[in-house]
This record gives C-alpha cells, sequence and structure tokens, in this order.
C-alpha cells in the first residue's frame, strides 16, 4: 500500500473509531436516564465535541504546528488511539452497526474526500432509515411520554427534535466548508426550521442537510484538510468528521426511541443484537 493510501486508511480507522463510540454515547444518554445515573440534557453535544477534539489534536489545531508536522505520522498516532477505543469496546453489544471497519466496505477509498464521503453515506443512511421508521403518529414521542419510575427525561428531545437537531447541526457544521450561507431559520438554535412539523418535511430538511455534507466532503485534500475553515476556529478535517461524529451520537438515541415503542431500528432486522 502507497503512503498516500496509508494515510487515508488511516484516517478511516480513526473516524469510524470516533462515530461507533459516538453512536454508543447517545445510547448511553438514554439509558442512564432510566436510572438518573446522569440526567440527560443537551449538554451531551458539548462533552462529544470535547471527545472528537481530544482525538482530532494529533493533526493540531493550527498552521504553524501543522507545518511542522508530518501528516503520515499524525494519522499513525491516531490509529493507535483507534486500536487503544476500540479494545476497549469490543465488549459492547453492537446492536445498530458493523462490527469493524472492514465489515462495513472491503475496498479503501483512496481520497481524503472519499474516505470522509463514504462515512457520510454511512451515517446518512442509518439516521434516514431510522427516521422513516417512526410511524408518523409516533413521531413526536419523547422518553418522558412513558413515565418510566425512577426516571428523569424531563426537556429531553423528542423524536422529531432529534431528527431536525442532526440536519440544523449539518447545516452549522459543514457550511464553513462549502461556503454555503447558514441561514438562520436553518439553524435556529439547533433546533431546525419552526415551519417543519409533518414526517415527511422534517426528513426532507435531514436529507438536504447530508447533500451539504456530501459537498462539504468534496472540497476536502491533503493539502487544505489541516487548513482552519474560513468562518471557523476549527480545521477542515475536524468540521468534515465532527458532523458525522454528532450525527451517530443522535442516531444512537433514536434508537432508543425505536425500541421503547417496539420497533426494531432497519440496521439491526435480520441480525441477532
Amino acid at each position: 500500500m502507497r503512503g498516500g493510501n496509508k494515510m487515508v486508511h488511516k484516517c478511516y480507522l480513526w473516524m469510524f473509531a470516533i462515530e461507533h463510540s459516538a453512536e454508543h454515547c447517545g445510547q448511553l444518554v438514554i439509558s442512564t436516564g432510566r436510572t438518573i445515573l446522569w440526567r440527560p440534557t443537551h449538554d451531551h453535544d458539548k462533552a462529544l465535541k470535547v471527545f472528537t477534539v481530544s482525538l482530532t489534536f494529533v493533526c493540531s489545531s493550527n498552521r504553524e504546528r501543522a507545518a511542522q508536522m508530518k501528516q503520515p505520522r499524525i494519522l499513525l498516532v491516531a490509529a493507535v488511539l483507534i486500536f487503544v477505543i476500540t479494545a476497549l469496546g469490543k465488549g459492547t453489544n453492537g446492536n445498530t452497526s458493523a462490527s469493524s471497519p472492514q465489515a462495513q466496505q472491503p475496498q479503501s477509498p483512496t481520497t481524503i474526500a472519499a474516505t470522509v464521503d463514504r462515512q457520510i453515506s454511512g451515517i446518512e443512511k442509518q439516521i434516514v432509515e431510522a427516521a422513516e421508521a417512526m410511524p408518523e403518529d409516533k413521531f413526536n414521542f419523547s422518553p418522558g411520554s412513558l413515565n418510566i419510575p425512577g426516571a428523569d427525561y424531563q426537556g429531553v428531545r423528542s423524536f422529531a427534535m432529534q431528527v431536525k437537531h442532526v440536519g440544523a447541526s449539518n447545516y452549522a457544521i459543514w457550511s464553513p466548508l462549502t461556503g454555503d450561507k447558514l441561514l438562520r431559520e436553518d439553524f435556529n438554535d439547533g433546533k431546525g426550521p419552526e415551519n417543519l412539523k409533518t414526517k415527511a418535511d422534517i426528513i426532507e430538511f435531514l436529507k438536504r442537510s447530508f447533500a451539504l455534507g456530501h459537498k462539504a466532503a468534496a472540497t476536502l485534500t491533503t493539502q487544505n484538510m489541516l487548513q482552519t475553515a474560513e468562518g471557523s476556529k476549527s480545521i477542515r478535517l475536524h468540521l468534515a468528521t465532527f458532523a458525522v461524529a454528532h450525527a451517530f451520537d443522535h442516531y444512537g438515541q433514536m434508537v432508543e426511541y425505536l425500541r421503547m415503542n417496539g420497533i426494531v431500528p432497519p440496521a439491526s432486522r435480520g441480525k441477532s443484537d
């Protein structure tokens, strides 16, 4: 495997570990709410961001440091972090995603843009299918409506709000990479457009946000991925991948919402849990 391809492959492994952890983070947010070990709030988004930043520090947050470091060495360190994280998670019951990055796709992409684009396609498929699986009459379901003894779900997002939040966040995170103007009504403090009420309209908004993600991925190169994005304090690679990790976090929560309503997530159908 050539040097460039090795770097891309290691970047993919690094991304997969973050995404896998983010998905189970989302599930834990809902599960812990049942026992009040930790009251689920919107602040877990900040915790996830801290986690992804802690891994992407190896890619450097400023141009001076990036210029001093060789990219293959940067991603080699990231790969080491991945193997530690995935080793800790081997005992986890994976009920919503593939068991390994190799199982997802036998052929590795050859560019950074293709690597990120494939990850965007992966979460896009899972989260759109999960959204479509929730019946219209349960689209505004929230765990608080179950009145589970000892649980504390006060103030958590409904299923519809989860979907709209992912779409709104996608627009906010990826727009600095594409140069598209972020409309205030699309973001709406992370809540998405107020006028979207039906399941069909909300899912269409979600799909459009992922279309922006594919556009953002196409802008990445090995030359610019460590550069600070215009209008942002974050490097381009972090923005591109954080949106994917963030979506996986909320996908993990949506999966729990589906199961609370007796619905097996599409990604888990036909598989043993």
